[in-house]
């Protein structure tokens, strides 16, 4: 069985060469080039409509690096084998070879690729705590499985992240998405995008319009507490009593 291979590199005469290279491959193991990809957002588009087995996907490419978008690549039902490809880089090298992940140095040679797909076969996906560990900047977007495809949610586009049971749900102007992920590292990578209104949600300090006083019936009048105005939403969000402090902070920045 044809071994389908996807190619994501950001510039056009690199994912010519990887074409020719795979062409040579071809010759003693069965493959299939499903497409390219120029960013990583127009990879996770072709691989939802193309699922492959591998990924030869470049570390360093504009908006959405090569890290990034492997995680992203890891919310599919089945998620393909990653091979990264890169131009000498003392981290991102020392990075891949202490959480074993293969990888390409470019100027990359047909023997090199075949060993690597070869590997492929018999790998797994990099796993998401060495992915996360080798980022080096925050996500431009985060990203939720529906559907067996991967969608994308820009972080600039999300109003809050509020935990709910096991998930987190992610809230733009649009509609809400469900995230596997852990609030509490979101506010690791986020902190200075999103403020912390109670132990269950983050807010955007972007899409703060403002602070009410609110009230939660309790006997005769209830418990004044600060209730968070946003932009884009009628929706108002508590303050715990722990949280209060923020009023003060954001509306003196």
């Amino acid at each position: 069985m044809a071994l389908r291979v996807a190619i994501v590199d950001d510039e056009a005469p690199a994912r010519s060469r990887l074409r020719d290279l795979l062409a040579d491959c071809a010759e003693k193991q069965p493959l299939e080039i499903v497409g390219d990809a120029a960013s990583g957002a127009a990879a996770l588009e072709l691989i939802n409509a193309k699922p492959c087995d591998v990924v030869l996907l470049d570390v360093r490419m504009p908006g959405m690096d090569g890290i990034e978008t492997a995680q992203h690549l890891r919310q599919l039902e089945n998620p393909p084998a990653i091979i990264f490809a890169t131009a000498y880089d003392a981290y991102a090298l020392k990075a891949f070879e202490v959480n074993a992940i293969d990888y390409l140095l470019k100027p990359i040679r047909a023997a090199r690729l075949a060993e690597a797909l070869a590997k492929a076969q018999k790998s797994r996906p990099p796993p998401p705590e060495a992915l996360a560990d080798m980022r080096r900047a925050p996500r431009t977007a985060l990203s939720a499985s529906e559907r067996g495809k991967v969608h994308l949610i820009p972080v600039a586009d999300i109003l809050y992240l509020r935990a709910e049971l096991k998930y987190v749900t992610a809230r733009t102007r649009e509609r809400e998405f469900l995230l596997d992920e852990s609030l509490t590292r979101l506010e690791e990578e986020f902190g200075e995008r999103f403020v912390r209104v109670h132990r269950s949600c983050l807010v955007a300090r972007a899409a703060i319009k403002g602070f009410e006083r609110g009230s939660t019936a309790n006997g005769d009048g209830g418990d004044s507490h600060w209730e968070v105005l946003l932009n884009w939403l009628t929706e108002r969000i508590a303050v715990s009593r722990r949280q209060q402090h923020i009023v003060r902070d954001i509306q003196n920045s």
